[in-house]
């Protein structure tokens, strides 16, 4: 991880992926950040994030497990009729 230390109003630029981040406010425990990218990159909070790749692994895995019964089912319609 790259550290720097910047003051308000300076910025940290990502050439490669047209990124520009800059320091828009310090207050105690506090720094406000202002990102310019494109508009294809998405950017999130880490927590917002982790909390969506938490609900998208619940969903495959309720995918894989409905997938898996499906043959069972299919063979009890199959008996019942």
């Amino acid at each position: 991880m790259l550290v720097l230390t910047r003051k308000t109003n300076e910025s940290i630029v990502i050439p490669s992926l047209g990124i520009t981040i800059t320091i828009s406010d310090i207050r105690s425990d506090r720094v406000r950040i202002g990102i310019d990218a494109p508009h294809d990159i998405k950017i999130h909070r880490s927590e917002i994030w982790d909390k969506e790749k938490e609900r998208r692994t619940a969903a495959l895995d309720a995918e894989t497990v409905d997938e898996l019964k499906l043959p069972v089912l299919t063979e009890e319609v199959a008996k019942r009729a």
